[in-house]
């Protein structure tokens, strides 16, 4: 063997490797590392969700406070009524001294109106989101789905000036038809007024929710999962024995709540349901003819005479009404749709 060759070797023998020369963490270091990170973690998880109840506890104060604020503001026109709140038909606030104010022509009014166009809105939304889900090419879903949303945008007071000076007069000869045709039935019965009625206010309400309901729907059907699509097609079905089968079932509950928070939407309309039901009688039953005020017309009517506590307190009675009847379709909805939000 060479010189040469003997302080190679060595050379090779005595060298260290860098990564062999870095002295490795110990398990110790490594557990502290790990533990601190768990503990960032959980210190993150429970400042998120003192902020999420924070959060919902402030907005169950709030609906709180809104109704306790309304009941009291109510109580001292309630005590005075002259009539009874909840079966009079009979609204006279003018008068401080002798207030004669009852509910249920506007309850009648408010729930026919937005029940109507609840009617007519479902069928019609569904209809729509199916199609631009399921049918419609790729190409033109977006751009007709705009258009539906689009309606969303429109002014109420648009809505309301146009049924009453464009659609009102068109829907006469049909309201004729049905007056005469099915007045036996009492949606259709001979009404009070020749214009300005419920039925014309139901259909504007139901343009007015469409968008909601298509909007609401068509999400909901686009989460049904692919695999249960075409495990029905590959069994068979057809296209609408498909959506009928998978899609349908799926999107059931979020098409209940869309409805629900269309209702509310209904319910609680009010420059657009004032311009069209201008006559202010009452109503002689549930005909769609009839005419009046629904609960936010009412009081948006009345805004001149609240600058008196007595007459303003008669108003917002009637608020805390429509406030508690939002509630009592909120939980319709849980009901019906199980409580969950989509199938």
């Amino acid at each position: 063997m060479t010189v040469h060759d003997a302080v190679g070797q060595s050379d090779k023998v005595g060298a260290v490797s860098p990564s062999a020369s870095a002295p490795e963490p110990s398990d110790s270091q490594s557990d502290l590392k790990s533990n601190s990170r768990q503990n960032r973690s959980r210190f993150y998880d429970q400042a998120f969700k003192v902020l999420a109840l924070t959060a919902g506890g402030f907005v169950c104060l709030v609906i709180l406070l809104i109704a306790l604020n309304l009941l009291f503001e109510a109580i001292p026109s309630l005590r005075v009524d002259n009539v009874n709140f909840l079966t009079s038909s009979v609204w006279d606030t003018t008068n401080a001294l002798n207030l004669r104010f009852g509910i249920l022509d506007l309850l009648k009014v408010t729930v026919l109106s937005s029940v109507f166009a609840l009617a007519l809105a479902v069928p019609i939304a569904i209809g729509i989101a199916t199609f631009l889900v399921s049918y419609s090419p790729a190409r033109l879903s977006r751009p007709l789905g705009a258009v539906v949303d689009l309606l969303a945008a429109v002014p109420s007071i648009i809505f309301g000036l146009w049924g009453m000076a464009v659609l009102g007069p068109k829907l006469q000869p049909v309201a004729d038809f049905l007056n005469s045709n099915l007045g036996w039935f009492f949606l259709f019965a001979d009404g009070n007024v020749s214009s300005g009625t419920i039925f014309t206010a139901g259909i504007v309400l139901a343009i007015m929710i469409l968008p909601i309901i298509t909007s609401i729907s068509r999400e909901v059907l686009q989460q049904t999962p692919v695999l249960h699509k075409e495990a029905a097609l590959a069994l068979g079905a057809t296209k609408w024995e498909m959506l009928r089968m998978t899609s349908f079932p799926y999107a059931r509950s979020g098409m209940i709540a869309a409805s629900m928070l269309a209702l509310g939407r209904a319910l609680g309309e009010t420059v657009a349901v004032l311009i069209i039901l201008r006559a202010a009688t009452s109503t002689s039953g549930f005909s769609l003819f009839d005419g009046g005020y629904t609960f936010a017309s009412k009081i948006a009517s009345g805004a001149g005479e609240f600058n008196q506590p007595l007459p303003t307190g008669a108003y917002i009675a009637a608020g805390l009404v429509l406030f508690l009847l939002t509630f009592v379709v909120n939980a319709i909805a849980r009901v019906l749709s199980g409580g969950k939000v989509n199938g």
